[in-house]
């Protein structure tokens, strides 16, 4: 498997070595050994979930209040997706940074971002299913989102395709409105909490 640490501080991209013969293929798609290894914690795990996604579906940008955050490690078994990590995290040095990684079910690369920064990703077949594994489980009053196609945000989103979104990340404030209401997280806060990982 071979890891590729990001531009956003605590966001990794991991590569699977596919075996494939006559029957189809097999690859490792987590392991646990070699997150620790970049990291320097375990993902602890809460909770598995899926999505099923039609072409221009844009989902998020979402976070979750640190502590504890929600650590998630995503890949994609079908179709392909842009998925986007945002350094929402206020202080940090790289705040506002984005990292757009193409998952999808040829190269099945996943991403593991920590808590703290904010995740979303748009859909570019019909049929494409993201797997997450989550650090925390859901929780409706800890967690927030980003309006995705705020231009302060400057997601790498195809031109001319017509974007989906759900009623809340239509309503979801803009980076600077989430910025005055003091609704992100700190680079403290997370730093904080992530050396409690350990």
């Amino acid at each position: 498997m071979q890891v590729r640490e990001l531009a956003v501080p605590g966001a990794f991209e991991f590569t699977p070595v596919q075996h494939g013969d006559d029957r189809g293929l097999f690859l490792e798609w987590f392991k646990v050994d070699r997150l620790r290894s970049v990291t320097g914690h375990p993902l602890e795990l809460a909770q598995a979930n899926m999505s099923v996604s039609k072409a221009g579906s844009l989902r998020g940008i979402h976070f979750a209040d640190v502590p504890p955050g929600q650590a998630k490690y995503v890949t994609c078994p079908a179709g392909a997706v842009l998925d986007f990590i945002v350094d929402l995290r206020v202080g940090s040095p790289t705040f506002g940074a984005v990292d757009t990684v193409r998952l999808d079910g040829v190269d099945r690369r996943a991403v593991y971002l920590s808590e703290g920064l904010g995740h979303g990703f748009l859909a570019l077949e019909d049929g494409s299913t993201l797997t997450y594994l989550c650090s925390t489980g859901y929780a409706p009053g800890r967690e927030h989102a980003v309006y995705p196609l705020d231009p302060a945000l400057h997601l790498d989103l195809p031109k001319g395709m017509e974007f989906v979104l759900s009623d809340k990340d239509q309503a979801a404030p803009s980076l600077a409105e989430a910025i005055e209401t003091n609704l992100l997280p700190t680079w403290a806060s997370c730093r904080d909490h992530i050396a409690t990982l350990s």
